[in-house]
């Protein structure tokens, strides 16, 4: 399943909606923006390092991807557009290492899970057997959402992060 055209409308647990589409490569200036609105942790928590800009070679892999092996979707809001979340999984064969951003004013609201929920449709589709996800010990919030998932998971400490492993099923 190419994933180039997803697009889904979702509600959020405040009652407002938001958009879960695939990403695409004239997203650069929002995920800019999107990014240069984060605070440092999240965007440690993301990263796994301090990062203050984003390259142009950074803008290019995220917003280009083949929406197959690498899928990313983004959470929108408003006619503009406004990214307020991203996720994508990068696959090699049956298994796919996930990862998520979501803004800080939009946490708690279930943006999380619900790209997880699209992401993990997505790599049924695909053949995508498992995800996982290397999720710094303190990202209490991450590590919340994959047990709150639904899906069988598996947790294995590591230097200071857990990798999750999360089983798609059929």
């Amino acid at each position: 399943m190419n994933a180039a055209g997803y697009r889904a409308v979702e509600q959020l647990r405040n009652g407002k909606s938001l958009t879960i589409r695939a990403i695409r490569p004239d997203d650069k200036e929002r995920v800019l923006r999107a990014f240069n609105a984060l605070e440092r942790d999240s965007i440690y928590t993301r990263f796994f390092t301090p990062k203050t800009t984003l390259s142009a070679d950074d803008l290019r892999r995220l917003t280009e991807v083949d929406q197959v092996r690498d899928v990313a979707l983004v959470a929108t809001r408003g006619d503009e557009e406004v990214l307020i979340g991203g996720a994508r999984y990068m696959s090699s064969g049956a298994s796919a290492e996930i990862a998520f951003t979501v803004e800080e004013d939009y946490q708690r609201q279930g943006i999380a899970g619900c790209l997880l929920r699209h992401l993990a449709q997505i790599a049924r589709a695909n053949g995508i057997a498992r995800f996982e996800a290397y999720v710094l010990a303190q990202n209490a919030s991450m590590l919340g959402v994959f047990r709150r998932s639904g899906l069988r998971t598996t947790q294995k400490r590591d230097n200071g992060q857990w990798l999750m492993t999360l089983e798609l099923g059929s």
